[in-house]
C-alpha cells in the first residue's frame, strides 16, 4: 500500500476554505486504497479514522521534513514549495496541485499596490511558480482552460519536451483535470440556521445566498445595487453572505472588497435588515444553508482571473439542487448553462441582475424548475469521479521521464538559471530606482544652486533693503 503524503497550505478544520476542503476530500477519497498522511498548517480540530493528520508550522520546515521522507508519494501546492524547499530536491513522484490561477489572482490582490512593490510581488509570484512547474512530476489542475494555460507555463519551463512527448503525446502523463468535487452523499438538513433565526430574516423570506468569501476579483457590489431596487418591490427577500472573511487570518488579508461591501451596504440602508454579513459558517453546518437559501448567487468581475478560474461555491449549489444566478465568462456558467441550473448574467448588469432576481422569485417551485439538470450535474461531479487521474497516479506513481533522464543535476541547473533571470529582472529594477532617486537629488541640487545664484542678485538684495525698511 501506497504512502501518500497529502500538503495543505490553507487550513484544515472546522471552519475552512476550499484549497482545506479539497485536501480533505482528497485524503478521505485516496485513503481507501492507500496509507494517507494529510499535513495541515497550525493545528486542526477535525479527526479522521481512515487518515493520519500531522499538524505542520510554515515557518518551521523541519517539522514535515520527516513525513516528507517517509512518503512514497507527495501532493502539494499553493506556495508549498516557497515554504519548504526540501520538496524541490526530493527523489520521489511529487504532484503539484495547480487549480487554482494563482497568478491572475495575485494581480488583482496587488493592483493597489504602488508601482515598484507590484512589479516586485508579481515577479515573485512568477519565480513561486517557475520553481513549482520545474520541481512536479504530475500537475492537475481544476478545467480544459486551465490545463491550457498551464501547459503554456510547462512549456515555458522546458518541460513540454521529447522526453514527456514519447511518453504520452496528449501530456496527461504531465498534467491533467481534476476538478472540485461533489460529496458522494446528499446534503442534510439538520437544523434552521437562516429562515426564522438568522437576523430580521422571516421563516417564509426569499433568501439569496453567497457562498464563500469575498475576493477583489469578485463582484458583490452589483449584488448588493440589484437588492436595493429588488426591496422596492418585494421586503421578503434577504441577502447573506454568511462566510465574507477567509478562516486563515493570518496569512489571508481581509480583502478591500468586503470593507467596500459593507460600506454600500449601510450606505444603501441595506445592512442588518435586508443584507446580512456572517463569520465562516463551520463545514458540517453549510448544508443547512444550502438547503434553506432559494438562490445561490456568483457574481465576478470581467478579468483574465475569471476566465481560469473554477468557483467552487457553484459547485455547493449543484450539490444541494440550489438554482443559480452567476456572472458568464468562466467554466462554471458554461456548467450552468449546459445542464441547465439556472441563470447567467453579463458582468456588472445590475439592471438584468435585478430582473432575473425577480422573475426567478417569482417562480412557484424554483427547486423543482431546475431538479433535473441537479440530478444530472452531479453524478459528473462527485469526488470519487472527478479525482480518477489521481488516483491512477498514485497507483502506478512514477517520477517525470525528463528528470528521470536528466538528472538532478540539469534540473539544479534550470532552476539556477530561472533564479538568476529573476535576480536580473530585480536588479534592473533597484537600479532603475536608484537612478530615479539620483535623478531626483540632482534635480534638488540644481534647485538649491539656482535658488543660491538668485540670492547674490540686486533684486533679492533690494527685496531685503524693502523688507528691512517696512518693519
Amino acid at each position: 500500500m501506497s504512502r501518500v503524503l497529502i500538503i495543505s497550505h490553507d487550513i484544515v478544520g472546522v471552519r475552512m476554505a476550499g484549497p482545506g476542503i479539497r485536501c480533505w476530500q482528497f485524503a478521505r477519497v485516496l485513503s481507501r486504497e492507500f496509507d494517507v498522511t494529510l499535513a495541515v498548517p497550525q493545528t486542526t480540530d477535525l479527526t479522521s479514522p481512515r487518515f493520519n493528520i500531522l499538524s505542520y508550522n510554515p515557518d518551521q520546515p523541519q517539522t514535515i521534513e520527516q513525513a516528507i521522507e517517509a512518503a512514497e508519494v507527495v501532493i502539494a501546492g499553493g506556495y508549498l514549495l516557497r515554504d519548504f524547499p526540501i520538496l524541490m530536491t526530493i527523489e520521489k513522484p511529487l504532484v503539484i496541485d495547480a487549480y487554482t490561477p494563482y497568478i491572475f489572482e495575485a494581480l488583482e490582490l496587488n493592483s493597489s499596490l504602488q508601482s515598484p512593490d507590484f512589479l516586485e510581488a508579481h515577479e515573485h509570484t512568477l519565480g513561486v511558480l517557475s520553481t513549482q512547474f520545474v520541481a512536479g512530476d504530475f500537475f492537475i489542475c481544476a478545467n480544459e482552460r486551465q490545463r491550457d494555460l498551464w501547459i503554456g507555463f510547462l512549456a515555458a519551463c522546458g518541460r513540454v519536451n521529447p522526453y514527456a512527448h514519447l511518453k504520452d503525446k496528449t501530456m496527461r502523463c504531465l498534467i491533467d483535470v481534476v476538478p472540485f468535487g461533489l460529496p458522494p452523499e446528499p446534503p442534510r438538513h439538520e437544523k434552521q440556521v437562516l429562515k426564522g433565526v438568522y437576523g430580521d430574516i422571516a421563516k417564509d423570506d426569499k433568501v439569496l445566498l453567497w457562498g464563500g468569501g469575498l475576493w477583489e476579483w469578485l463582484d458583490p457590489l452589483t449584488l448588493i445595487q440589484a437588492m436595493a431596487r429588488i426591496v422596492e418591490k418585494r421586503q421578503d427577500v434577504k441577502l447573506v453572505f454568511p462566510g465574507s472573511r477567509h478562516p486563515y487570518k493570518e496569512r489571508v488579508p481581509d480583502m478591500k472588497i468586503r470593507q467596500q461591501a459593507l460600506q454600500l451596504s449601510q450606505e444603501l440602508g441595506l445592512a442588518e435588515k435586508y443584507v446580512f454579513f456572517g463569520d465562516w459558517v463551520p463545514y458540517e453546518e453549510w448544508p443547512n444553508y444550502l438547503l434553506e437559501a432559494d438562490i445561490g448567487v456568483s457574481l465576478h468581475l470581467d478579468t483574465l482571473e475569471t476566465r481560469f478560474a473554477f468557483r467552487t461555491r457553484i459547485l455547493d449549489y449543484i450539490w444541494a439542487g440550489l438554482p443559480i444566478i452567476a456572472t458568464r465568462g468562466d467554466a462554471m456558467a458554461e456548467i450552468i448553462e449546459s445542464y441547465g441550473l439556472g441563470l447567467v448574467v453579463p458582468p456588472q448588469d445590475v439592471d438584468q441582475l435585478t430582473r432575473l432576481l425577480l422573475d426567478l422569485l417569482e417562480e412557484p417551485d424554483l427547486r423543482g424548475t431546475y431538479q433535473s439538470g441537479f440530478v444530472e450535474a452531479a453524478k459528473q461531479l462527485t469526488w470519487d469521479h472527478v479525482a480518477e487521474p489521481l488516483i491512477r497516479f498514485c497507483r502506478q506513481p512514477y517520477r517525470a521521464p525528463d528528470k528521470v533522464a536528466l538528472g538532478k543535476r540539469e534540473l539544479y541547473d534550470h532552476i539556477a538559471a530561472l533564479e538568476r533571470v529573476l535576480r536580473t529582472r530585480e536588479g534592473h529594477l533597484i537600479a532603475n530606482l536608484e537612478q530615479h532617486a539620483r535623478n531626483l537629488e540632482a534635480l534638488l541640487r540644481d534647485r538649491e544652486d539656482e535658488l543660491s545664484r538668485y540670492k547674490q542678485t540686486i533684486f533679492f538684495k533690494l527685496y531685503n533693503l524693502l523688507t528691512r525698511s517696512e518693519g
